[in-house]
């Protein structure tokens, strides 16, 4: 009786042994598309927060509840204009103005500012000024100002500005063009770290405006 039943056991599991694989695979791409998914980093704009071929978390999920907030790290599916090729789409920065934010640079220690408030931004690529220039601009409704930690290496929206004209509207990116929050580099392991939102945004107020 009890080789039969282990008979019968065995032969369950195997018949079931597809079903749970298909199972796995269709929660793995549901978890993918809609939850967490993961990103390499294709080039050195935000080094040395992020360097070449790390690897990172991105949820996907958190800006369905909120809009994406100064500071933290996004990926965004990129405007065409804004592509070195057309395969480029997805792109990872910091955000540092959201809607309605004056963001001026520089103050008299050289920090770009919002609202106001500077920025102390020890994340930034050594040897890079805050911005390699200066500018003063007003951050549209519906849209966000993003920039590379590698100021001078990165097609960011200050990059942008400059090269169509200073138009805001071709330096900023839509609030729905952006895919998630970057929240771990996990790889490699010797640099694992979460990606929080540094200290020095706490202190940036409200737009005047109440944007």
């Amino acid at each position: 009786m009890i080789d039969e039943q282990t008979k019968s056991s065995k032969g369950s599991f195997w018949r079931e042994l597809p079903i749970l694989l298909g199972v796995a695979i269709i929660v793995a791409f549901l978890v993918r598309q809609f939850v967490v998914q993961t990103f390499f980093i294709p080039s050195g704009s935000m080094e040395h927060t992020l360097d070449l071929d790390d690897r990172v978390l991105v949820n996907k999920l958190v800006y369905d509840f909120r809009a994406p907030e100064r500071g933290e790290i996004i990926v965004f599916v990129s405007p065409e204009s804004w592509r070195n090729t057309p395969e480029h789409e997805d792109y990872i920065k910091r955000v540092i103005g959201v809607p309605g934010d004056r963001v001026v640079c520089c103050d008299p220690q050289g920090r770009i500012q919002v609202n106001g408030h500077p920025l102390d931004e020890p994340y930034v690529y050594p040897g890079n000024k805050m911005a390699p220039e200066e500018f003063d601009v007003t951050i549209p409704e519906g849209r966000l100002w993003v920039m590379g930690d590698h100021r001078e290496a990165s097609g960011d929206s200050l990059a942008n500005y400059n090269n169509h004209g200073q138009n805001i509207e071709e330096a900023t990116i839509p609030l729905d063009s952006v895919i998630g929050r970057a929240f771990v580099l996990f790889w490699p392991f010797s640099r694992t770290t979460w990606l929080t939102v540094p200290d020095t945004f706490a202190g940036v107020p409200e737009p005047a405006s109440g944007g």
